[in-house]
């Protein structure tokens, strides 16, 4: 199974304004008449019911979104780029691939998000008249759409998952308990891929129970199928903890102690999630005998003796696996009503640029949003220049620049360019 992969995604860039002019009847010197660039496809990532994997995206490198057209004559707008929708199976979480930022988690059936926000289209030259210019032979550019790296990672939603050594039951139990059909055999990791099937109890209720790899010791370092492992059992509310009770490769109370080792070397908080001892092959020579001593050793654990080879002993383990999964339920609710209750504070808006002083008269306009936009001014033309100014000026950077010191003839640098301030 496919569920963790690195894509790119580009947000489309917003189309140019157009530089035109009425040619009208009547209008022998009509003004700038150029319309608005189109707005870039933005990149949205949705929850698809129909899949239960990433192997569709297992090929894909990255994905662009449509640019916006250019502004067009008599004041008409460019069309907007075409969005792209990526779809992803529940349980996907999306991340910043740089710096590991939780961007998206995806919980909900047909949940969609914005992951790139295309750029906004370039204004028109007729946006630029002025009582010094009206003739402007300036549009504006559109901006650049957002890029970055995603992680996207799929971690199974089940409401209880099986874990345990490899073969000691797992996969017979949720083949019993449910209509899944996993590969079953007597060598270590028969189970490759997380095996998923629905619990329907007589009384009507059910849940949903995963089956994942064989566990082995260092799985918290990553040996074996160890993080793999672990990434899905920690949207697990219950933990089904498998124990080979006939002890003929191994001990039993070993196994347990290893397991609930590597639990807690990887997520505290999924050491402490609850977990019923399931004490399977006790129709096994010597089983008994086990099963004292690991109750001896472990005398507050809910265990629950068990043949998945002779079907004894399973419903009660499974009407106690309901009620542990419904308890969590009600915690979770409680728990989002409090995060509901929402104190807004105001916030002044931050700047989307930085002033810094170089010394020496010398001034630095950080920002990487003017530096796009001055990476497509043509500073040998005036009309272009100026407009770049007045887009300076509507952002604030020249009362910032006048704030921090700034006085006429300094230089300030944007982007790669030098510009001379003028008060």
């Amino acid at each position: 199974m496919i569920d963790f992969i690195k894509i790119k995604v580009k947000a489309g860039d917003g189309g140019k304004g157009c530089v035109a002019w009425r040619h009208e009847k009547f209008y022998e010197n009509g003004g700038p008449f150029g319309g608005d660039g189109g707005r870039g496809g933005h990149v949205y990532i949705e929850v698809d019911t129909n899949e239960t994997t990433l192997t569709k995206l297992r090929f894909t490198r990255s994905v662009k979104a449509g640019n916006g057209e250019p502004g067009k004559i008599k004041k008409m707008h460019g069309a907007d780029g075409e969005d792209v929708t990526i779809k992803v199976p529940l349980g996907t979480m999306v991340r910043n691939a740089a710096n590991g930022d939780l961007l998206a988690d995806l919980t909900r059936p047909h949940q969609i998000v914005m992951i790139a926000k295309g750029g906004k289209g370039g204004l028109g030259n007729y946006h630029f008249a002025t009582a010094r210019n009206d003739a402007p032979e300036y549009a504006q550019p559109g901006e650049i759409g957002e890029s970055l790296e995603l992680q996207i990672e799929l971690r199974l939603l089940a409401d209880a998952g099986l874990i345990g050594f490899p073969s000691v039951g797992k996969s017979t139990f949720l083949s019993i308990v449910t209509r899944a059909r996993p590969e079953i055999a007597a060598y270590p990791f028969t189970t490759i891929d997380p095996n998923i099937g629905v619990v329907s109890l007589p009384d009507e209720r059910s849940f949903v129970l995963a089956d994942m790899p064989g566990l082995i010791e260092g799985a918290a370092d990553g040996k074996g199928l160890g993080h793999e492992f672990l990434r899905h059992i920690r949207r697990c509310r219950v933990l089904i903890h498998v124990i080979d009770m006939s002890g003929e490769e191994r001990d039993p109370l070993e196994d347990y102690v290893i397991i609930n080792e590597e639990l807690k070397s990887y997520d505290e908080e999924l050491a402490g999630r609850p977990q019923l001892i399931v004490a399977n092959k006790m129709d096994t020579e010597g089983a008994d005998a086990n099963l004292e001593r690991f109750r001896l050793a472990h005398p507050d654990q809910r265990i629950f003796p068990a043949s998945t080879l002779t079907h004894q002993g399973i419903d009660p383990i499974l009407y106690a696996v309901m009620d542990e999964i419904e308890a969590a339920r009600e915690a979770e609710a409680t728990d989002t009503a409090k995060e509901e209750v929402v104190v807004y504070r105001y916030e002044p808006k931050r700047p989307d640029f930085e002033i810094r002083n170089l010394g020496n008269h010398r001034w630095k306009v950080d920002s990487p949003k003017v530096d796009r936009l001055a990476e497509q001014v043509n500073f040998d033309n005036d009309d272009d220049t100026y407009a770049f100014a007045q887009t300076l000026a509507k952002m604030g950077i020249d009362n910032a620049l006048r704030e921090a010191g700034c006085k006429d003839g300094d230089q300030v640098i944007v982007g790669t360019y030098i510009m001379d301030f003028s008060d």
